[in-house]
């Protein structure tokens, strides 16, 4: 979604808010329809559109998490769950391998099977190609005009989580963690103020547990060279029902929070964003 005039050097990124399911994905799962969408950030992308009148581009996938996450690695993949040989390139030993939760997912949370039987290796190759590639070429090539139109650029990946998730001991349970990859995927000011806007606005915010940031958040951060990454994930419980998938009456009061966190988090002053080289130059 883009806006008329991007205003504002900030893009967001709403990776896992797909819910369009192909038919022969469906076929092949030994879930139901219930069971297969618990992956999903589910209105993670309405809750922040309000960006793009702010000024600010969204992209937002249509796929499903469960089809294809393209915040891992290009070729994360399990050989446990393919029919064929994998690429001698594919990371087969990764964390989230390990855990079923690689490019192309064994399970859905809490570890559950998706596929009744291997899959052929050629269609995860073919989601990689025709979907994770241009999916990243279209986020880098976003970055890279914010970049150079306004001299450094702030992406922002916006996830949901699952309002289950336990807190530290000693800790009320978060509704929305910030990672920033333990401070090196963007500025402190950025990482900083972004909990000071939601924490004033009546949230119990956590950082980087237990959730640091993903691929996303750890590839395209370079703070050093102005571009700066900050990873959101919002607790579900505070805008729906997790076993139905409705919105519940929270909904527009958080869309409302999150588009004056976007306005207030665009004043963080631009020197402490630029690029360290610029800064050393002048």
């Amino acid at each position: 979604m883009a806006p008329a005039e991007q205003r504002i050097p900030f893009v967001f990124n709403s990776p896992h808010s797909g819910r369009v399911y192909p038919a022969d994905f469906l076929e092949a799962s030994k879930l139901d329809e219930r069971m297969i969408r618990r992956s999903e950030d589910t209105f993670v992308d309405d809750l922040f559109a309000s960006v793009v009148p702010l000024g600010a581009p969204l992209m937002r996938a249509h796929f499903p998490r469960a089809w294809l996450d393209v915040n891992r690695e290009p070729y994360e993949l399990d050989p446990r769950m393919f029919d064929g040989e994998l690429p001698p390139y594919a990371n087969v030993r990764s964390l989230r391998v390990a855990g079923g939760l690689g490019t192309i997912a064994r399970v859905v949370s809490e570890n559950v099977e998706i596929y009744a039987e291997p899959i052929p290796v050629a269609d995860a190759l073919l989601r990689i190609e025709t979907i994770y590639k241009p999916y990243h070429e279209t986020l880098r090539q976003l970055l890279a005009t914010t970049h150079q139109r306004f001299g450094f650029c702030v992406l922002v990946d916006c996830h949901s989580m699952p309002s289950s998730v336990r807190a530290a001991p000693g800790r009320a349970r978060a509704d929305i963690v910030l990672g920033d990859r333990y401070g090196t995927s963007c500025a402190p000011a950025i990482s900083e103020a972004a909990h000071a806007i939601l924490t004033d606005a009546g949230y119990a915010v956590a950082r980087n547990k237990p959730y640091a940031g993903g691929f996303i958040t750890e590839h395209y951060g370079r703070p050093g060279n102005g571009l700066h990454a900050l990873q959101i994930e919002i607790n579900r419980g505070l805008y729906m029902n997790e076993r139905t998938l409705q919105l519940n009456s929270g909904f527009e009061r958080l869309a409302a929070d999150l588009a004056r966190f976007t306005a207030a988090l665009s004043s963080v002053p631009d020197a402490a964003l630029y690029p360290i080289a610029a800064e050393a130059a002048e």
